[in-house]
């Protein structure tokens, strides 16, 4: 084990709550908890300091997809970093580990996707999605195209051009955002918001949110759609069938651009390359990141459909935009070994036909569950949703002011019991990395069902849920 993981967990703990400062946290119910200090990871297990084991389910934050500890990454790594760790991409200066992995991130993406713009992060990817589209249409002589229209409940990342094209109550209410030009529809959320109506009209009705966005806005001042296929950190809402080919359709007879978010669904996630192959929809540009590199170092992009990337590397276009670390030679290598350890390891079809199904199969059981309302799943992106009182969908936790509580105490007992899980208000979401083995999903589905059990239990002491 490393030196910077042999301190005592009371020490780290103490060391982390005088400096280190989390993101979105509450620091001082941090600092009285103690925070929980990973050491190891290795496949789709994580270890402690304390030598608890946990069974990874949200691939670290939606990104480790070929899992933990995987050597080729390090071997990589370390060979770049002796030979160059290191240059810059300004100055008409490049590198070739960020030449190669621009044609490699070409030959997957769809056919039109033949361009990259690098950066450090998924934020990073939509600030520039941002000033990208913006330029894009004042190269085409249309200034007045500015407005990007978003999703409620989307997340785009969390810097203020990111957080302000997401679409979260909480992120907006710090730092006066969303700054200007940018408005919001309905998520196509049909479990939370649906109503009275059945998936497939709810799917339709959402869409057509941004049919009438763009006719309230005015199509000639609207520069862009953006919506990631699977909305992820907003609760895993996985569109009705309906949604992404009425989506399609309308921005196919609008003159907009169709931004399509794969920070997280990219790279395997929901069974194919990318979440737009998942969907039939052909995107303008894609922002990634996440398992870009499986989370092993810091790196993302934005891929620039033919369309765009002719308007923008015309001549005379200068596009005045740029990152210290765009095109990183090392973060370039480790992105390359991960390419092609799930082309080699084919964890994309994996995912589509064997270990996305078999998962799915057993999580959707968990449906059955008194306190659950919902259990969903594409790919490898899943959700629970907790509900007071089946089979409505509308009634909530009772007592409860803060909605989420009932969710917090499940995701809490789901780490006591080994599974890491996320709550979104009051629901479990997953993630597992794509290296999932069949014995794994059973372990996984296990221990989820325990969470549920407990949660229940808890829920019922707390009077929360009938007992």
């Amino acid at each position: 084990m490393t030196a910077s993981n042999l301190y005592p967990t009371a020490e780290l703990q103490a060391l982390d709550s005088a400096h280190y400062l989390h993101p979105f946290t509450e620091y001082a119910s941090l600092a009285r908890e103690g925070s929980r200090v990973m050491v190891r990871g290795d496949g789709v297990w994580l270890t402690d300091s304390d030598g608890r084991r946990y069974l990874d389910g949200m691939a670290g934050l939606w990104c480790t997809n070929i899992g933990h500890g995987r050597r080729e990454i390090a071997d990589a790594v370390h060979e770049q970093m002796l030979e160059l760790a290191y240059y810059n991409s300004f100055f008409k200066t490049t590198n070739a580990p960020a030449i190669r992995l621009a044609e490699k991130l070409s030959s997957v993406a769809p056919a039109h996707m033949n361009r990259v713009f690098f950066c450090g992060s998924g934020s990073e990817a939509n600030d520039t999605v941002f000033r990208m589209v913006r330029w894009y249409w004042d190269l085409l002589g249309k200034p007045k195209k500015k407005a990007f229209i978003s999703r409620r409940n989307a997340y785009h990342g969390s810097t203020v051009a990111a957080a302000s094209l997401g679409g979260m109550k909480p992120m907006h209410g710090q730092g006066d955002l969303p700054i200007a030009g940018i408005s919001h529809i309905a998520q196509p959320y049909w479990f939370g918001e649906g109503g009275d109506m059945n998936p497939h009209e709810f799917g339709v009705w959402a869409a057509r949110e941004l049919e009438r966005e763009i006719d309230r806005l005015g199509e000639e001042n609207v520069a862009a759609f953006i919506a990631e296929p699977i909305q992820g950190a907003g609760g895993v809402i996985i569109p009705p069938e309906t949604y992404w080919p009425e989506i399609k359709r309308i921005c196919a007879e609008r003159e907009i651009l169709l931004v399509v978010d794969e920070v997280i669904c990219g790279f395997g996630r929901t069974g194919a390359w990318f979440g737009a192959d998942t969907y039939g929809v052909t995107a303008d540009l894609q922002p990634i990141a996440k398992g870009l590199t499986s989370g092993y170092l810091p790196m993302g992009g934005v891929m620039v459909s033919d369309k765009v990337a002719a308007v923008i590397t015309a001549e005379g276009a200068e596009f005045n935009h740029g990152y210290t670390y765009t095109g990183h030679p090392t973060c370039a290598a480790a992105a390359l070994a991960n390419l092609d350890i799930i082309e080699r390891e084919g964890l994309v079809t994996r995912v589509r036909d064997d270990i996305g199904p078999y998962l799915r199969e057993r999580w959707l059981t968990l449906g059955d569950h008194p306190l659950v309302g919902e259990a969903r799943m594409k790919g490898l992106v899943g959700a629970l949703e907790l509900v007071p009182e089946k089979p409505s969908r509308s009634k909530k936790f009772a007592h409860v002011t803060d909605e989420g509580r009932a969710g917090t105490i499940a995701r809490d007992l789901s780490f006591k019991n080994g599974l890491i899980m996320r709550a979104v208000r009051d629901s479990l979401i997953l993630s597992p990395p794509l290296t999932l083995s069949h014995a794994e999903a059973d372990e996984l589905v296990r221990l989820a069902a325990k969470t549920l059990d407990d949660a229940h239990a808890a829920l019922k002491k707390e009077g929360l849920v009938k007992a």
